[in-house]
């Protein structure tokens, strides 16, 4: 039919989801195995969501369905694309996907230590860090005692490796 012939107030709202954490185009989802968790668990949760929906108006409940259904396709398609890499299969002596790296900064010697994860369990807060970000693609390959070098407007920043980890 055409859309010439449809009511104004029947017109079904598109509703407007936030996008998940960026991931380039053909880039592989890596994810650790607490992150596919954390996928999997907010998965539950949004279905849990959608069925305790406890809203009276009709419409209301519809839009609100429609933007968890909206949420959970965007989640599906991050979760078949995830793949797990598992610790135990990592170099041990030098920084991959999943590296717990202890890192000393070559000017003020303040030590830091994040972990390399996927782009869904980043939280710089926790000092998770996404295996896309500046830091964790300077970190990768490298190797206890190496240095390296975050570019900056006005100076670089230095760091030192002083201990890779996989838990």
């Amino acid at each position: 039919m055409s859309r010439g012939f449809v009511r104004e107030g029947d017109q079904e709202e598109v509703p407007m989801v936030p996008q998940r954490a960026y991931l380039p185009e053909g880039v592989p989802n890596f994810v650790t195995r607490n992150g596919m968790e954390e996928l999997l668990a907010e998965k539950e949760a949004l279905i849990q969501e959608r069925e305790n929906l406890n809203i009276a108006n009709e419409n209301e409940k519809r839009l609100a369905i429609n933007f968890i259904k909206a949420k959970l396709q965007l989640l599906n398609n991050r979760i078949a694309e995830a793949r797990i890499v598992e610790p135990e299969e990592q170099q041990k002596n030098e920084v991959t996907f999943g590296a717990t790296v202890t890192l000393k900064n070559a000017t003020s010697g303040k030590i830091q230590t994040f972990q390399i994860v996927g782009v869904d369990e980043a939280d710089i807060a926790r000092g998770k860090v996404s295996f896309i970000s500046p830091v964790a693609r300077a970190l990768i390959n490298k190797k206890v005692g190496e240095r390296i070098f975050l570019k900056r407007d006005r100076s670089d920043i230095v760091f030192e490796i002083i201990d890779i980890s996989y838990r």
